[in-house]
């Protein structure tokens, strides 16, 4: 196929013609680079690859602006890029920010995991928030590791996380004699019965010594 017209659009890219009309667009680096120029020809399978390495390139832009503004896991950077590319295009620019080592699974998922938990998520909300942006088993079990370790005290994260909801949010159901109605609702925030209990006896101790 015979290039007879190339025409740079708004955007800086450079649109590709033939006798049939448009074919489609490339960006600069890849219109460069292959010296492409009107009268250029080129097989089916060529113009084929010429397109999946402009939008390789593309999706690859999109990858960095993504990782300009937050930080993603590997995982829910392929599933926001699949979005606007083909999965080959979003895997190849997903691996190509990794090894300009602009991801790490397991430093996201212990930066959101910590994020979460100041806001007094339970390890299995975070469990469900991390796996469902990508991120995989073995770093969403390193992420929790904390929770499986104490303070000085010897209070569990999760604990502390239920002591502090009890204060901000359910003091006055406790006071009111409603504390089936607290278990309830710590437990479908995915507390474990442990954990709840543990906290409700704490809470009530430290309640009865404020009383004395």
């Amino acid at each position: 196929m015979v290039i007879t017209a190339v025409r740079q659009t708004k955007k800086g890219r450079f649109a590709l013609f033939s006798e049939d009309g448009f074919l489609f667009s490339l960006d600069s680096e890849t219109f460069f680079a292959e010296h492409i120029e009107e009268g250029s020809a080129f097989s089916d399978a060529e113009l084929a690859l010429l397109r999946a390495k402009s939008e390789t390139r593309k999706a690859c832009d999109k990858a960095l602006q993504y990782l300009s503004l937050r930080a993603y896991a590997a995982g829910e950077l392929y599933q926001k890029l699949c979005l606007k590319f083909d999965e080959r295009s979003a895997a190849a620019a997903v691996a190509k920010v990794e090894n300009l080592g602009m991801l790490d699974d397991a430093a996201f998922a212990r930066q959101r995991a910590e994020y979460l938990a100041k806001r007094n998520k339970s390890p299995m909300e975070i469990r469900r928030h991390l796996a469902a942006r990508g991120v995989g088993r073995e770093e969403i079990e390193l992420a929790l590791a904390p929770w499986r370790e104490t303070d000085g005290e010897g209070v569990p994260p999760a604990q502390q996380a239920i002591l502090r909801l009890l204060e901000k949010s359910y003091g006055a159901k406790l006071a009111a004699g409603k504390r089936d109605n607290v278990c309830a609702a710590l437990a479908r925030r995915g507390f474990s019965h442990g954990d709840i209990r543990a906290a409700l006896a704490l809470y009530e101790q430290n309640d009865q010594e404020d009383t004395l």
